[in-house]
């Protein structure tokens, strides 16, 4: 007869910087009625601002974890950056069977139905979130361009040059051997005589 495996309790505490503490973290959890076996507490101080999944030891966390275990945080915030983050962290976590409790929520499984809900929530803040950025991002260029800067790197070749190899091409020579005269690519001639600039 095959036996059911026992699910795992596990915690993810993170702090941004070295001279702070996860004590407030293991606390809240112990008093949420989570017992969890201090190998099985991974705790680490670095920056929110970097993705979960770049965390070293939220990634340590990662491998560990088997279908069936349960992952404990305090916040959202250390499941991930933004809320894309926590989002994607979630998903992968919940494919690979392991289930999410978050305090903050109230303790809610985020695998669950009520938690499945929250994170439908989460993802609509961070679609806008990302619309957001997107938006900004386009309206910028469009003000930089309005501002007459210019985008991409500079032409390899001065008007001059690209003048007299523009004349060169059409007395017929070769991409081959203007490149070699005016140190620069093959790319550089043929884009040249297709732009006519």
């Amino acid at each position: 007869m095959l036996g059911l495996k026992m699910s795992r309790v596990f915690a993810y505490c993170r702090v941004s910087t070295s001279d702070q503490t996860t004590e407030n973290q293991r606390r809240e959890i112990e008093a949420a009625g989570f017992a969890i076996d201090k190998r099985r507490v991974i705790e680490e101080a670095i920056s929110g601002s970097v993705a979960a999944a770049e965390r070293p030891g939220f990634a340590k966390l990662l491998d560990r974890l088997e279908p069936a275990d349960v992952l404990v945080v305090t916040k959202l915030d250390r499941l991930g950056r933004n809320a894309m983050d926590v989002r994607a962290t979630v998903e992968q976590l919940a494919g690979a069977g392991v289930r999410v409790h978050c305090l903050a929520l109230g303790g809610v499984d985020l695998t669950s139905a009520a938690g499945r809900m929250t994170m439908q929530v989460i993802s609509a803040v961070a679609e806008f979130e990302r619309d957001l950025l997107i938006e900004r991002t386009q309206s910028g260029l469009r003000r930089a361009k309005a501002e007459g800067k210019t985008f991409g790197r500079p032409s390899a070749l001065s008007a001059g040059q690209r003048r007299a190899v523009l004349d060169r091409l059409v007395a017929g020579e070769s991409v081959a051997a203007l490149a070699r005269e005016f140190s620069t690519s093959r790319q550089t001639i043929m884009r040249i005589r297709k732009t006519g600039a």
